[in-house]
């Protein structure tokens, strides 16, 4: 993932209006509903003679772009000329320079969206198991009636009975319908995306910037606090899933498009501080290369009754979960539509998520305004109030109170705090769940993992009981982790064996 929560205005190019006017939807509302998690930021797309994008057709793409999304005030698109262009980004080059369009977009950290959405499902009755991974099904007669699960910390297996099974599994999906012997007709098509970043102050852009890459693939250049970070690629994938890894191939790639982008800054492998690498679980459509293929959902359903959901985007989650919804809900037996609790109706786009106590993204500045002075009292750069805003929102002041138990130099004791946080309030099992799920200090503060790692797993060690197998396990765990994060292969990793 990206990290954003955007419209897609690409899809305009393929004239993908109904994707366009859903996502740009949906991003309002998932807006609205995580302020604190869904930010607005601005995005300039550097308009190059013999680009992607000309400049009438940008023009009226962001207008109808606009319109779709209801996008109104300051966030409404400007078209720029080549001056205002460089006057914003000084960094981009000038060579075939001929505009600008700029708009607004909104970043996120999706693994952070994930735990406050379970987090807020919890709140209403949902039961959520960490760590618990389906072995196979039950059925009676041709009907699924059951999954049995294996919680990987015990090893123990259980069973799970549902009135409907929903499959959201991302990339292993078609895993779970060939389970199911239900693996026909369409199917995934994996891709691959690769991130690189980099340390603000060598690639101090102002703004988000939409730029075409040297063979016109579209890249992103996104800076987030201490770092910018510059993505993606789009490869077909057939490697280990378990273990996406970036190779010097990727690195390369958007290392050029960076340089072609930005020729003023002399960007080098030994620049890049970290990077992190996923799949993308589409939908295969013959004869279309991995940047064509389309980004819409699609629902299957087993003769047993597995319900599958795969392909969609970042941006339209909850719209993704609502179809859901809206198929299994007449399903459901009299007596559960009769319970005072049911509703007939999704109420998603209205329930806020985890850690919003917030009227909206003007409330989110100006809490994190008043924050900066608590926690440069506490000893902390003023930079942190951000960061533990845009991770946890108003929960932000029960780890600031953890803070006081802790006799260590400030940010070990605020990494404590945040593990005793994660580990109680968000089902941390693991040193990948702190660094990586939780706190994203792997991809976007990975230098702070050294002056806090001794701490934290001593923490983690005495909170979930530790032995020292398991000691010993987590630490390679994550000596693995940093070495996927800061290195690059001559190849994809074989796959795991069947």
């Amino acid at each position: 993932s990206t990290k954003l929560i955007h419209g897609g205005l690409r899809y305009l190019k393929h004239l993908d209006i109904g994707l366009v006017r859903e996502t740009g939807t949906e991003r309002a509302i998932v807006h609205r509903l995580a302020p604190h998690l869904v930010l607005p930021k601005k995005m300039l797309m550097p308009l190059i003679k013999g680009g992607n994008y000309g400049y009438w057709a940008t023009w009226f793409g962001l207008w109808v772009y606009d319109v779709l999304a209801g996008v109104e005030g300051d966030d409404r698109r400007k078209m720029l000329t080549k001056e205002k262009t460089l006057k914003l980004e000084p960094l981009l080059s000038e060579n075939g320079l001929k505009g600008g369009g700029f708009y607004a977009e909104y970043r996120t950290d999706d693994a952070r969206l994930t735990v406050e959405l379970i987090k807020t499902a919890t709140k209403f009755g949902a039961i959520a198991a960490n760590y618990a991974t389906v072995v196979d099904f039950n059925y009676d007669g041709e009907k699924i009636t059951s999954a049995n699960l294996q919680d990987e910390l015990t090893g123990e297996t259980f069973s799970v009975r549902a009135k409907k099974i929903v499959s959201a599994g991302g990339p292993w999906v078609d895993k779970l319908r060939k389970k199911d012997k239900s693996l026909k007709g369409k199917r995934l098509h994996l891709t691959k995306g690769v991130h690189l970043v980099f340390p603000h102050a060598k690639l101090p852009v102002k703004y988000t910037t939409y730029f075409d890459g040297p063979d016109g693939r579209m890249i992103f250049a996104i800076p987030r606090g201490q770092i910018t970070y510059v993505g993606t690629t789009d490869t077909t994938y057939h490697g280990n899933m378990d273990r996406v890894v970036a190779t010097k191939e990727d690195a390369k790639y958007l290392l050029r498009a960076a340089r072609h982008a930005f020729p003023s800054i002399d960007l080098e492998m030994g620049d890049i501080i970290s990077n992190w690498a996923g799949l993308r679980p589409l939908i295969h459509e013959d004869g279309k290369s991995p940047s064509e293929l389309s980004r819409k959902d699609e629902i299957f359903i087993s003769e047993s009754g597995l319900i599958s959901i795969a392909g969609g985007k970042l941006t339209g989650y909850r719209k993704m979960a609502q179809r859901i919804v809206d198929l299994v809900v007449p399903q459901l037996d009299d007596n559960l539509k009769s319970s005072p609790d049911f509703k007939p109706d999704c109420q998603t786009k209205d329930i806020p998520l985890s850690g919003n106590d917030f009227e909206n993204y003007r409330a989110v500045e100006s809490y994190i305004a008043q924050l900066e002075k608590r926690v440069e009292s506490l000893g902390l750069e003023p930079y942190r109030a951000a960061y533990l805003v845009h991770n946890y929102g108003k929960q932000t002041e029960t780890i600031l109170e953890e803070m006081d138990d802790f006799n260590d130099p400030p940010e070990v004791a605020l990494a404590r705090a945040e593990t005793w946080f994660g580990v109680y309030h968000e089902m941390v099992h693991s040193a990948e769940d702190f660094f990586v799920r939780r706190t994203g200090r792997l991809y976007f503060d990975i230098q702070s993992i050294a002056e806090v790692r001794g701490a934290v797993m001593e923490d983690l060690k005495t909170y979930l009981k530790w032995n020292k197998q398991t000691v010993a396990a987590e630490n390679q765990r994550l000596d693995d982790l940093i070495y996927d994060a800061t290195n690059y292969y001559e190849k994809e990793l074989e796959p795991e064996i069947a």
